[in-house]
């Protein structure tokens, strides 16, 4: 059986290697997989065009790159959000598409207390940035649960860049055509990895529309995670488990 070929998109915080280094590593040798960097970052400040089609034609340049006429796409946070719009504009390039916590999903169907949250979202962008990112990152979490500390040292170079990455994706977030009707019609199979420790008013919101919205939709709830200690960071085996199980299936569905 050939290697499952498999593109992996990050947050709008970590870099791809260090995000996905532990389930790279659970994966094996059966998976040819990529880690590829956001676009929003190839650049020393994000476009002030930027939008979610820049994350699809980067993603399509990297499998054309590698001759991969078909292929698997995993995102996170950010990156889920750009794999949802790369499943919207280009499905018939996809064996599967599995999300972690994508950080948007579209606008339709807003539960009340989704809009109250995006409210507050809104709020953050005028804070200076070290307040903004202690904000952002408390929001993401149930109420109660306590945001990781921060780490010990200087912050890494890359760092400088994601207040205005995250400002850049918030903002093409309000204005972004999401195709739902494309969506209904991806029979792929897709995945959703969700932390019982997320704000459920955000991630927990997004899983049950994306339900209503995917044929073939599945939920995998990994009770003790939280948005920033992410299954693939923290249970990386529990997820290359589960992975490995939806591409065989997609792929045993494409096979004539």
């Amino acid at each position: 059986m050939a290697p499952f070929r498999v593109v992996l998109l990050p947050g709008v915080v970590t870099p791809a290697e260090l995000a996905y280094g532990a389930l790279l590593d659970e994966l094996g040798s059966e998976v040819e997989a990529v880690a590829k960097e956001l676009e929003l970052y190839a650049t020393p400040e994000a476009p002030p065009d930027y939008s979610l089609d820049l994350e699809v034609a980067g993603v399509l340049r990297e499998a054309a790159e590698r001759g991969w006429e078909r292929f698997h796409l995993v995102g996170y946070s950010g990156g889920g959000a750009a794999a949802l719009a790369f499943a919207a504009r280009r499905q018939e390039k996809l064996s599967s598409l599995a999300l972690l916590e994508p950080a948007w999903a579209g606008n339709w169907e807003l539960s009340p207390a989704a809009r109250a949250l995006g409210q507050e979202y809104e709020r953050l962008e005028s804070l200076p940035a070290d307040e903004f990112m202690r904000a952002f990152t408390r929001l993401q979490l149930k109420p109660g649960v306590e945001p990781p500390p921060p780490p010990a040292g200087d912050p890494p170079p890359w760092m400088a860049k994601r207040p205005g990455g995250i400002r850049a994706l918030t903002q093409t977030f309000k204005t972004y055509d999401l195709d739902r009707p494309s969506l209904e019609r991806f029979a792929s199979p897709v995945y959703y990895a969700l932390g019982g420790l997320s704000n459920p008013d955000q991630y927990g919101e997004i899983a049950e529309r994306l339900a209503r919205t995917f044929p073939d939709f599945q939920l995998e709830i990994f009770a003790e995670r939280h948005h920033f200690d992410p299954p693939h960071r923290i249970e990386p085996e529990r997820l290359a488990t589960s992975l490995h199980a939806l591409w065989r299936r997609a792929e045993q569905a494409h096979t004539p």
